[in-house]
């Protein structure tokens, strides 16, 4: 009796097993889905100083880390940083109307991760600092390409991806006619991808792709051009 029954148990797991085995195969297997993540960030406030000098503040409390130091220079758009906000990391921005080579860190320029309060210095930019050398240099970052076209530069160096992920298509194309807050890209830095948006403010607030200059997950260091352009009307 307990041998017919301990056979009677085993069919009936094994019947089970083999109509529960179909039904697992309707259901399909779970989609890929894209790792990239994209970073918060915030722009630093802009405050107008004497002598054509401007100082820039936080937007927010938290810890300030990877300032850039005294010497550099910097342009509306660069980044200057992180700030950690209740352990969220923020990657801080130039302001627009901003530029000019750092002459002052700010207090506590020692530390590597400075606690700041809102509207608290980080950094004063002189755009004279270097006289007719910074000129040059700025002038050089927004001309115009022999052939009349506007350059697209990258703000940051790292990887550039010229898709959201790799079925999916490119966020531009040759011909488009693209207008600023469009997303043209994404910059990968550390596994982190940031968006890059068509938002330079010296270039034209439409405009047309005549050049797709950087491939896609080509290696760009800071100023290296990722699109030709040409105005719009």
């Amino acid at each position: 009796m307990i041998v017919a029954a301990f056979g009677r148990q085993k069919m009936a797991r094994a019947a089970v097993h083999e109509t529960a085995a179909p039904l697992l195969l309707r259901y399909p297997a779970p989609a890929m889905t894209d790792s990239r993540q994209f970073v918060p960030e915030l722009t630093a406030e802009l405050e107008r100083l004497d002598e054509g000098r401007t100082a820039l503040l936080a937007p927010s409390p938290g810890l300030w880390r990877e300032r850039p130091v005294a010497g550099s220079l910097l342009r509306s758009g660069d980044a200057i940083g992180w700030i950690e906000i209740l352990g969220v990391a923020h990657r801080l921005r130039v302001p627009e109307g901003a530029h000019g080579i750092v002459v002052d860190e700010g207090p506590h320029a020692e530390l590597a991760r400075r606690p700041v309060d809102y509207g608290a210095r980080l950094l004063t930019l002189d755009p004279e600092a270097l006289g007719g050398a910074l000129a040059v240099e700025a002038a050089a970052a927004t001309s115009q390409a022999i052939d009349g076209s506007l350059p697209l530069r990258a703000s940051s160096s790292g990887r550039f991806y010229a898709r959201p992920s790799p079925d999916k298509p490119t966020f531009v194309e040759l011909g488009q006619v693209i207008e600023r807050g469009q997303t043209i890209g994404l910059l990968e830095v550390m596994k982190t991808f940031t968006r890059i948006n068509y938002d330079d403010p010296k270039l034209p607030a439409r405009a047309k792709i005549v050049a797709l200059v950087a491939a896609d997950q080509a290696d760009l260091d800071r100023g290296d051009v990722i699109l030709q352009l040409e105005k719009v009307d």
